[in-house]
C-alpha cells in the first residue's frame, strides 16, 4: 500500500507540529503532496572543490574540505558572534555565525572532517565566510558525479527556526525514501510514450535530486508540459461541455432593422476586419449553440460599431441586448454614440448607471420587463436583482478585464436560457495569454483601423526638455486642436497625486495664461458629476487643455484632441501608455503622444518608452509588456480560470511548450468531447482533482 500524499505534513519524520505550522504559514505546505511539488528555485554545482589557498572574494559560492581548529564567542549584545578557524593543508580561513551560536557550537566536533559551503568575502584584509552550510565529509565525496544540488526558497522566519534550504532538501529525501517511487501517474501512458516524456515518478525524483543537467532538463520539461497541458485541457473541456449542454438562441434572420442601419446609417465603410468579425458573430448566433466570443481590437478600431450591429441582429430576431461597461463615463459614451447612430430608427435604447434617478430607473425596469426597451447600456447597476429582462438574447461586456467572474456570471442568469456572450477589450492580449486565460472563448480580432486614421507620432523627452513640449502644444492649439496632459495615479498616495497635478497646473497656467488659454483639471477627489462636467466641456471644445489623472484612460472620445502629454511616463505600464495614446488620433489630423520622463531611469523603464516610440501595434506592445513584466499583472485579479497556480512553467519563457500542450489537448477533445473514453478517464479524474480548488469562467452558467 502506497503513502497517502494528502497526509498532513506534520506526520513526516523530521517535521512535527511546530515545524508544520511554520511550513503552512510561510510556504503554504500543508500536505506531503505540497512538499513534493515544492520545487527548487535553483541548482548549485557541488562538483567543484577548492582549497583555502585558492579562495578570493570575487568567487561565487564555493565548497572546501577541512577541520574546525577552534571556536570562540566574541563581542556582546547585538554584536555577539561565533567565530571559528577552519583549516586544510593549504591554509586557514575564518567562519562567522551571528545567529544560533549555541546550536552551531554544539554541533561542530573537533578532529572531524567537514564540507563547508558559502560565499567568501573580504573583512579587514582577511577572507571569511559568514553563516556557511556545514555537513560531515563522506570519503570520496569530491569524486561523486551528482553535481547539482537543489536549493529551495525559504523565509527569514524559517531560517530563524533553523529551517534552511538544506533542511527542506533533507525533508525531500525523507519523503522520497517513504514513497520509493510509488507515485500515481497523472497522464495517460499513450501521451507519455507519444511525447517521449519522463514518467511522473522519475520527473519528481529528478527535479529534487538531479544526477545531471540533461536529466534535470527532461524532468523540468515533463512537469512544465503537464501544468500547461492541464490548463489547456481544462479550458477546452469546459468549452466542449458548455457547447454540449447550453443550447443558444437561434438568430435566424438578418432583418429590416439591421438592413436599414447598414444601408442608411453606417457612419463609414466597414473595414474588411469589421466585416469578417460580424460574419463570425452571425455564424455563432445562428448555430443553435451559445456564443462565447472574445473581441479584441485596438482603441479606435471600431468595436462599438460591431457590437451595435450584433445587437441589431438580436433585435431583428425578437430579443433584447445589453452592454455593460466598467465606468459611468464609458457607459455614457456608448449611450451617446449608439443613440446618435440609431437616430430616427425604431429601436429604444436606455442608460442605467449608479447616477440614474429613481423615477427614470423604475421606468427602465418596467420597459425591460415588458420588452419595449430593446437595448440597455449600463454599469454594475445592470447586475442588480431588480433588473429583469423580457427576453435577453445578447450580452456585451466592454473592457472585460475590469469585471470579475462572479459579476459576469450574474448576467447569464438574467435569462432562462443563457444569452449569447460577446466580451470586448481594447487591451491587446498576447497570444500565449489569450490561449491560457481565454482558451474556452472563440476569438475575433479587429486588426485594421478605419480609413483616414493616421498612426499617432510618439516622442520621448526627458523633463529638462519640457520647453519643446510646450512649443508643440502651442502650435497645435493655434491650429484649433486640443491637448491632454495626464499624471500617474499612485493608489497609495492620492494626496501626492493631487499635489503633482496641482503643481503641474500652476506651471502650465504660467506658460498658457488665461483668458487666451482655457485649462480644465480632472482628478480622483472630484465628485463624478464634476468630472463628467469637465470632460463634457472639453469634448465640446470649451477648453484648450485638459489636465487629468488616469481617469481618462477609458472614456471620453474627443476627435479634436491631437496631443497627449504623459507626465512621469516611466511610472506607467506599457498597456496603460498604449491606452492613453489611443485617446488621440481619432480625427484625420496628425496627432502626437509625448512621453515625459525623469532624466534618470531604470533599464526596464527605458525599454518600455523605447517600445512606445517604435510601434503603434497594440499586439506588439502587449507581447513586449509581457516579456518586460511577466504575465502576472496582465489580468489583474485571479479570474483566469487557471486550475492551479503555475509552480514550474512560465507563460513568458515556455511559449513553444504551451502551444504544443494546446495542440495535444485540442486533438484529445476533438476526438473525445467529454473525455468518456476509457483511455482518457485518468485525464477527467485529474481535471476534477485540480478543479476542486478553482472557480473558472468556463464553468459558470
Amino acid at each position: 500500500m502506497g503513502v497517502n500524499l494528502s497526509m498532513d505534513i506534520m506526520y513526516l519524520p523530521g517535521v512535527g507540529p511546530k515545524r508544520a505550522e511554520l511550513l503552512r504559514k510561510e510556504l503554504n505546505i500543508h500536505t506531503l503532496n505540497d512538499l513534493l511539488y515544492y520545487f527548487p528555485f535553483k541548482y548549485v554545482d557541488r562538483s567543484k572543490f577548492y582549497t583555502i589557498a585558492e579562495l578570493n572574494p570575487d568567487l561565487p559560492y564555493i565548497q572546501i574540505i577541512g577541520q574546525v581548529v577552534s571556536l570562540r564567542e566574541v563581542g556582546a549584545g547585538r554584536a555577539k558572534r561565533l567565530t571559528g578557524i577552519f583549516s586544510d593543508s593549504t591554509g586557514s580561513i575564518e567562519l562567522v555565525w551571528f545567529k544560533g551560536l549555541k546550536w552551531v557550537a554544539r554541533s561542530l566536533k573537533p578532529n572531524v572532517k567537514y564540507v563547508i559551503y558559502g560565499k567568501p568575502t573580504l573583512f579587514g584584509n582577511k577572507i571569511n565566510i559568514a553563516h556557511p552550510e556545514v555537513e560531515e565529509y563522506i570519503p570520496g565525496q569530491e569524486k561523486q558525479s551528482a553535481a547539482l544540488q537543489a536549493a529551495y526558497s525559504t523565509t527569514e522566519k524559517l531560517k530563524n527556526s533553523y529551517i534552511s534550504s538544506k533542511t527542506i532538501l533533507k525533508l525531500q529525501q525523507t519523503l522520497a525514501e517513504m514513497l520509493n517511487g510509488n507515485i500515481p501517474e497523472t497522464l495517460p501512458m499513450y501521451i507519455v510514450d507519444r511525447l517521449r516524456l519522463m514518467t511522473l515518478p522519475e520527473a519528481l525524483k529528478n527535479i529534487h535530486f538531479p544526477t545531471s543537467a540533461t536529466v534535470l532538463k527532461k524532468a523540468q520539461t515533463r512537469l512544465k508540459f503537464e501544468e500547461l497541458f492541464y490548463i489547456q485541457l481544462n479550458l477546452l473541456f469546459r468549452r466542449s461541455e458548455r457547447l454540449e449542454k447550453n443550447n443558444g438562441h437561434v438568430f435566424k434572420v438578418v432583418g429590416d432593422i439591421f438592413n436599414q442601419f447598414y444601408s442608411q446609417k453606417l457612419p463609414f465603410e466597414l473595414t474588411e476586419a469589421q466585416k469578417r468579425v460580424i460574419r463570425e458573430i452571425r455564424k455563432d448566433m445562428g448555430s443553435g449553440k451559445q456564443m462565447n466570443r472574445l473581441l479584441q481590437g485596438d482603441v479606435g478600431s471600431g468595436k462599438t460599431l460591431v457590437a451595435l450591429m450584433s445587437m441589431l441582429i438580436a433585435i431583428d430576431n425578437g430579443y433584447q441586448a445589453c452592454i455593460m461597461a466598467p465606468t459611468e463615463i464609458l457607459a455614457n459614451q456608448h449611450y451617446e454614440t449608439i443613440t446618435e447612430m440609431l437616430d430616427g430608427m425604431p429601436v429604444n435604447v436606455g442608460l442605467l448607471t449608479g447616477s440614474t434617478k429613481k423615477k427614470e430607473r423604475t421606468g427602465l425596469h418596467t420597459m425591460l420587463e415588458d420588452g419595449s426597451l430593446h437595448i440597455i447600456i449600463g454599469t454594475h447597476a445592470l447586475l442588480e436583482d431588480v433588473v429583469k429582462f423580457n427576453n435577453l438574447g445578447l450580452v456585451i461586456i466592454d473592457e472585460q478585464q475590469r469585471f470579475g467572474v462572479v459579476q459576469r456570471a450574474k448576467l447569464w442568469d438574467k435569462n432562462e436560457d443563457p444569452p449569447h456572450m460577446l466580451v470586448m477589450t481594447a487591451t491587446p492580449i498576447p497570444r500565449t495569454l489569450a490561449m491560457t486565460f481565454y482558451g474556452d472563448l472563440d476569438k475575433s480580432i479587429i486588426d485594421q483601423m478605419p480609413p483616414g486614421r493616421k498612426p499617432v507620432k510618439t516622442i520621448h523627452y526627458p523633463e529638462n526638455k519640457r520647453i519643446l513640449v510646450y512649443g508643440l502644444m502651442r502650435e497645435q492649439i493655434r491650429q484649433g486642436r486640443q491637448v491632454y496632459i495626464v499624471y500617474p495615479l499612485i493608489k497609495e498616495s492620492e494626496k501626492m497625486d493631487y499635489q503633482d497635478l496641482m503643481d503641474g497646473y500652476d506651471t502650465v497656467v504660467r506658460h498658457f495664461p488665461p483668458p487666451e488659454y482655457a485649462t480644465l483639471v480632472v482628478h480622483g477627489q472630484m465628485k463624478p458629476e464634476e468630472k463628467d462636467k469637465s470632460m463634457q466641456l472639453f469634448a465640446a471644445g470649451k477648453a484648450h487643455i485638459l489636465m487629468a489623472t488616469t481617469v481618462i484612460e477609458v472614456g471620453v472620445n474627443v476627435p479634436n484632441a491631437s496631443v497627449m502629454v504623459i507626465e512621469s511616463a516611466e511610472r506607467f505600464g506599457l498597456s496603460q501608455l498604449h491606452q492613453l495614446r489611443g485617446r488621440v488620433g481619432r480625427g484625420a489630423d496628425e496627432s502626437y503622444c509625448v512621453l515625459i520622463s525623469g532624466v534618470k531611469m531604470s533599464n526596464e523603464s527605458r525599454e518600455r518608452l523605447l517600445t512606445m516610440v517604435s510601434t503603434n501595434d497594440g499586439f506588439a506592445i502587449a507581447e513586449a509588456d509581457m516579456k518586460i513584466r511577466g504575465p502576472g499583472d496582465v489580468e489583474g485579479t485571479q479570474q483566469s480560470g487557471l486550475p492551479y497556480e503555475l509552480k514550474i512553467a512560465s507563460l513568458v519563457h515556455d511559449t513553444p511548450l504551451l502551444q504544443h500542450a494546446y495542440s495535444i489537448a485540442k486533438d484529445i477533445i476533438d476526438g473525445d468531447k467529454l473525455l468518456t473514453q476509457p483511455k482518457n478517464v485518468i485525464l477527467r479524474e485529474q481535471l476534477e482533482r485540480l478543479l476542486q480548488r478553482s472557480t473558472d469562467y468556463g464553468n459558470i452558467g
